[in-house]
């Protein structure tokens, strides 16, 4: 099974880019951030003219999510929206959906604007939260992928120039430490797996820098996270750079991963 995930930084600015790009790799599910559209005008009928359904949380602004699954594969068994903790103010950054034993929970993290401001401050605790769900409904026995962007690069050879940018609110150690407890939870970083220390492997180039993506000044932000049982079914994980080149790019790209399941 082949799974991606993608901040398309507004899936109608990106719709005709995506579905190029769908139906030159097939993804199984691609799981979609950031797609800046309310649930009902999502554009369902685009998607599912290539054989594709959606299961959307959707939000006009910097957030709304949506996972993508085409036949074979089935309707899933379940879905949840939000910490599952009657917060309905983060339905629109969490979604999972469970196939049989399977479960996929597509995020979009805070992004945490400034280490002074109050946004930063919920973005730990957005990290605290997500881990209490976890402790709450899962156990780290099961297959379980958490992806989309974290708004975290954790390594220094997850950024371009890791001294010059430290202090960043997806570089700090405030941050790091926050995913770090997620992680330890029972997740294994699925790209830093099977790809240990390999340095200049970014998934988002900022675009108000002219050139940041041809000198590949770029940050990995987006992630595949998997329990550890389920680690031991990833074959392959990749990032799709020239993607990032296409008409009307997103400041991010793809990233795939391919399951034994």
């Amino acid at each position: 099974m082949k799974i991606a995930t993608y901040n398309c930084n507004g899936v109608r600015a990106r719709i005709d880019s995506i579905i190029e790009w769908m139906k030159k790799e097939n993804p199984d599910i691609l799981c979609l951030q950031e797609i800046k559209v309310e649930t009902e005008l999502f554009p369902r009928d685009r998607f599912e003219g290539i054989g594709y359904r959606s299961v959307v949380q959707g939000k006009k602004g910097h957030a709304g999510v949506a996972t993508l699954y085409r036949s074979p594969v089935n309707p899933p068994d379940e879905i949840y929206a939000g910490f599952r903790d009657g917060d309905e103010t983060e339905f629109s950054r969490i979604l999972t959906c469970r196939w049989g034993k399977f479960y996929l929970i597509n995020t979009y993290v805070p992004q945490g604007r400034d280490r002074e401001h109050e946004q930063f401050q919920y973005k730990l605790e957005w990290f605290a939260r997500f881990r209490e769900m976890l402790e709450d409904f899962h156990k780290p026995s099961r297959k379980i992928l958490w992806t989309g962007d974290f708004n975290v690069a954790p390594e220094p050879i997850d950024v371009y120039n890791s001294p010059g940018i430290m202090g960043h609110v997806a570089h700090t150690p405030e941050v790091f430490e926050a995913l770090e407890n997620v992680r330890e939870w029972g997740f294994v970083d699925l790209f830093r797996k099977l790809h240990p220390g390999e340095e200049g492997q970014y998934t988002y180039w900022d675009y108000r820098f002219r050139g940041f993506y041809e000198l590949n000044k770029g940050w990995r932000v987006d992630h595949m996270y998997a329990t550890k049982s389920l680690a031991k079914l990833c074959s392959k994980i990749w990032i799709d750079r020239d993607a990032r080149g296409l008409d009307k790019p997103s400041d991010h790209t793809f990233l795939i991963g391919e399951f034994q399941l």
